[in-house]
């Protein structure tokens, strides 16, 4: 007769909540762009509605960052997580607003490529690293910059992209761990060679790997590479040309998949394997939208050319999706609106509505079940950075430094307008008691003192 054992069952209890527990914590932070799986949302935060740089009315600290970057500032516990690109001729200009040019920048200075560790508390410099130095190895749009893509940390490792400039993996006190040249990355627009706009695909950490999409002029890949050593565990070739998004995760209880909006087409892979498990094509021929992941579906958008779609996706969708000029959905696809969709902007789901903010500042909210149509505004700014929510409030903010807060609802409701006084092309991060703003010139902390 065996006998039972009270501790054999806690030990066993304890190995499955671990887990959860360490879930549960991530789930807290701002580990990568927009946040835990990219969703853009953390509730129970306490995040302000109104705030006034100039007055320093709800500011926390507002300090000066060098250089020129888009990168969004990313957050654990107390310290953020931030990336650089200085020239060292001062040449760092930044063309904002609605333009069609696709002129590439004449910056080809030597550049300083850093990473600095800020205390979220006080704003004051932890640590400051110079992962590189040197003339960039691919040339930027005059929107763009030589640092777009966000860091992404597990709160040990801290991996940071600087495209062709190299991929570096450090510990969380600043010491470098490895790093990797990944080859020249150069993206531009399909249809005119040897124009480049720059890269800025944000790396994103899942498990013990890192997911990098790298998809150019040519060569394009997706590849995952072990956290710790920097390994690669596998590639895969893509025929997709020039984008600008980052890997989204979806973790079923079967298989996880890596989702990638691209053109000609939007893909899903295997985690595990690198195998192609669906894809869609008449999408955006420009896409920079990430995929997310809500309500048990996918959500892609992008807009460029004659395509404009915002579609979402079943997870249990196989082989090719593409559906004919006039149908809207199928057993793979929930709903499809074939007009619409963003050029820049990720979506955002808050509640019960979906959230699609175009770049000449129309705002798109649909009910992201059916893709119903809630309202429509035009708020009239131009938006390349990404929506994000809190407790019910979303934050839409415009290149020239408009910050719109609006209540999560089927109608429009703005609460407040704040003006940053600075450009501001990075989507912002959320903090319990902050949001972290990285403008043109200077990183502001906004929270109630």
């Amino acid at each position: 007769m065996k006998l039972f054992r009270p501790s054999i069952l806690l030990a066993a209890f304890a190995g499955m909540l671990i887990p959860a527990l360490a879930q549960d914590g991530i789930k807290q932070q701002w580990p990568q762009f927009r946040g835990y799986r990219g969703a853009g949302i953390l509730d129970q935060a306490g995040t302000p509605t109104t705030w006034n740089p100039g007055t320093k009315e709800n500011i926390l600290w507002d300090i000066p960052i060098p250089g020129l970057a888009h990168s969004s500032p990313v957050i654990w516990e107390d310290k953020i997580f931030l990336t650089t690109a200085v020239s060292s001729s001062r040449q760092d200009s930044l063309k904002i607003g609605l333009y069609g040019d696709t002129d590439m920048s004449q910056d080809q200075s030597i550049h300083d490529f850093n990473v600095y560790c800020i205390d979220k508390k006080t704003g004051k410099i932890i640590w400051e690293n110079l992962a590189c130095q040197g003339i960039p190895k691919e040339r930027r749009h005059t929107k763009s910059t030589f640092a777009n893509p966000t860091p992404a940390t597990d709160g040990k490792y801290l991996v940071v992209s600087f495209g062709a400039n190299g991929l570096y993996c450090y510990d969380l006190d600043g010491r470098l761990i490895w790093k990797k040249d990944l080859g020249k990355l150069a993206t531009g627009p399909f249809d005119e060679n040897g124009t480049e706009w720059g890269f800025s695909s944000s790396p994103v950490i899942h498990k013990d790997r890192i997911i990098v999409q790298a998809d150019l002029l040519s060569n394009s890949f997706l590849a995952v590479y072990d956290l710790k050593t920097g390994g690669e565990i596998w590639k895969v070739n893509r025929e997709e040309i020039s984008s600008w998004g980052s890997p989204a995760i979806y973790e079923g209880k079967e298989k996880t998949q890596i989702i990638l909006n691209g053109y000609p087409h939007m893909k899903s892979y295997d985690f595990d394997t690198g195998r192609e498990i669906w894809k869609l094509s008449g999408v955006g021929d420009a896409p920079a939208p990430t995929a997310i992941v809500a309500n048990d579906l996918i959500y892609l958008n992008s807009a460029h050319g004659k395509s404009q779609p915002i579609v979402a996706i079943r997870p249990t969708a196989t082989g090719d999706l593409t559906l004919g000029d006039t149908v809207t959905s199928s057993e793979h696809i929930a709903w499809m609106l074939k007009r619409g969709g963003a050029y820049m902007a990720t979506l955002l789901v808050c509640g019960e509505n979906l959230y699609n903010i175009q770049i000449n500042g129309l705002l798109t909210v649909v009910d992201p079940m059916s893709g119903k149509l809630r309202y429509k505004q035009n708020i009239g700014k131009a938006f390349s950075s990404s929506p994000i929510a809190s407790d019910g409030k979303i934050y839409l903010t415009a290149e020239t430094g408009e910050v719109y807060v609006l209540q999560d609802g089927p109608e429009y409701k703005l609460l407040a307008e704040n003006n940053m006084g600075d450009p501001c092309m990075a989507t912002p991060a959320i903090s319990k008691g902050m949001l972290v703003f990285r403008t043109q010139h200077r990183l502001i902390a906004v929270g109630g003192k």
